[in-house]
């Protein structure tokens, strides 16, 4: 006769040092999962106790004195069910990103991480030192080994849990998103599986952090590599799986969700960052510019389905280049989404500048000057608005415009986060095309109208840059994999194309330091993973440079 065993994850939000907040959550989830769900076992992501990645919170006193005390709360609520939970071991002068299993209000082990990611977004050899040794704990007679994130992506970790006579493997992780990042963790547990013929149990969270996204996708592996539950992405739930230990180890089978398009993986990312980085900060709401444009409208309707309509303000600024269209459009936009509107013309502040400065312009053609002067009196205006009421500015570029500089400091670039900043402006398109599938909400003539800043007469983006289709995937091929411009040129790219538009990238490098934090949904956004000097002489060669 089977005897079942029952697992629950907790995949859920951990705040970024909210310790307090956290240790209620994990005590909270305890009981409930012990005494509704009559669950043997209840697993928390990684480092849950303190939130992924508190970065050099993890430097401090105080922060250890805290945590250690949130573990002693845990402990004191662990009867009669097993406790797998992440979070930062301090001891001897030394940090470990740990995982502790409480049983009946003690901690059998703790577990040290033994592999330490230091590559892309992750710099864990700054706090951590690495674990070495393994952690088996018996429930209802089945060994479970466990073993934190970057750990399974290394054969050793799971190897030796087996050796110290594990029969389950249980990973606990905070991985952030990007949008391949769901199929390389199922290729990696399933050459774990493969390796070791252990079902695996990955556990996840979710919630935005800063530039980070947790998607959640916690999952159970059997020992033939067949996914037999899957929690789904971007929603907190408890995640029940159901194990019969006799006569064989086996888990239960559950329907599986329908995997994500990119499209649709990347809307509810950017969703889920906008909605904890407002509400994790403390913001009333958000405000952005509305231009009639594809970027600040795919912006207000992740705003608004992020926040709900009440709490997003959207502001038109036209200037003497504005269009009808334009302005139509955006209130088209708006009222379909039900937002509060403002229309604040810069026209006066745009002539009070030229008037000002007409002495010192005089006999100076116009240039990009006189545009730039338009995007800063509506970041002005933008930001005076944020001032007053507490709303945080939204900015609108993309990772188009980003790379290659087309943005303007002090302007559109004034705000407090930037929704689309890793995303390409291809991309944008796709995401505004999905986003109507759900329920029409961008009017196509956004969508189907040429792109333009409209700060001076009949202005295109393509005037001054080539058309999106080519400069998008130039810049893949230069700032997220590293290619050369000889390399990129060999693949059918017109030499003088490449050639401008890497020196327009490498260039602006100081206007993204300078730039609002975004989102990170591709393997190589801006800030933390491409961190490129200001100041440099360095320079892609072609055949035409020496």
């Amino acid at each position: 006769m089977a005897e079942n065993l029952r697992i629950v994850v907790a995949q859920f939000n951990f705040w970024i040092g909210d310790i307090s907040g956290n240790t209620q959550k994990i005590i909270h989830s305890i009981t409930k999962a012990r005494d509704e769900l009559k669950a043997d076992i209840i697993v928390f992501p990684e480092l849950a106790v303190c939130g992924y990645p508190p970065e050099d919170l993890l430097l401090r006193p105080d922060f250890h004195q805290q945590t250690t005390q949130a573990l002693q709360k845990i402990k004191a609520h662990s009867q009669g069910i097993d406790v797998v939970v992440g979070h930062s071991d301090h001891q001897n002068n030394n940090t470990y990103n740990a995982a502790s299993v409480i049983h009946n209000k003690t901690i059998l082990f703790t577990y040290h991480k033994q592999y330490l990611p230091n590559y892309g977004v992750f710099d864990e050899k700054r706090y951590f030192k690495p674990g070495s040794t393994p952690g088996v704990f018996t429930c209802k007679g089945v060994n479970f080994g466990v073993v934190i994130c970057e750990d399974l992506w290394h054969p050793e970790p799971v190897a030796q849990a087996k050796k110290a006579g594990a029969q389950f493997i249980i990973c606990i992780n905070a991985s952030p998103l990007d949008i391949n990042k769901s199929h390389e963790r199922e290729q990696i547990l399933r050459q774990r599986v493969q390796e070791n013929n252990l079902p695996i149990l990955y556990a996840h969270g979710v919630g935005g952090q800063d530039d980070l996204v947790f998607d959640g996708g916690s999952l159970a592996m059997d020992a033939q590599q067949t996914i037999c539950a899957h929690a789904g992405y971007y929603e907190e739930k408890f995640f029940t799986i159901d194990v019969a230990t006799k006569p064989n180890l086996s888990i239960a089978k559950t329907p599986l969700p329908l995997p994500l398009s990119i499209e649709a993986n990347v809307y509810q990312a950017l969703v889920l960052s906008v909605r904890d980085y407002v509400e994790k900060n403390g913001f009333p709401g958000v405000l952005l510019g509305l231009s009639g444009g594809i970027d600040s409208a795919l912006t207000l309707a992740i705003a608004v389905d992020a926040l709900g309509k009440d709490r997003v303000h959207g502001v038109l600024l036209p200037s003497r280049y504005t269009s009808q269209l334009s302005i139509d459009l955006a209130n088209i936009q708006a009222n379909t989404l039900g937002i509060k509107t403002s229309n604040i013309s810069i026209e006066p502040s745009f002539s009070a500048f030229l008037a000002s400065l007409a002495s010192e312009f005089s006999g100076l053609a116009p240039n990009q000057t006189e545009e730039n002067i338009q995007a800063r009196c509506r970041g002005v205006i933008l930001m005076a608005l944020s001032n007053k009421t507490g709303k945080m500015v939204l900015t609108t570029g993309n990772k188009s415009e980003m790379s290659v500089g087309y943005s303007t400091l002090y302007g559109d670039m004034a705000g407090g986060f930037d929704v689309l900043k890793d995303v390409f402006k291809t991309l944008v398109y796709r995401l505004a095309t999905y986003r109507n599938s759900i329920s029409p909400v961008i009017p196509h003539g956004i969508i189907d109208r040429p792109p333009s800043a409209e700060l001076a007469p009949n202005q295109k983006d393509e005037d001054s840059l080539p058309p999106y289709s080519v400069l998008d995937q130039i810049l893949a091929l230069y700032v997220e994999q590293d290619l050369s411009a000889e390399e990129i040129i060999a693949m059918g790219f017109n030499k003088e194309t490449v050639c401008r538009i890497i020196t327009l990238i490498d260039r602006n490098e100081y206007k993204r330091r300078q730039a609002a934090i975004g989102p990170r949904i591709s393997n190589r956004a801006f800030d933390r993973e491409r961190r490129y000097p200001i100041t440099s002489k360095y320079q892609t060669k072609t055949s035409s440079t020496p």
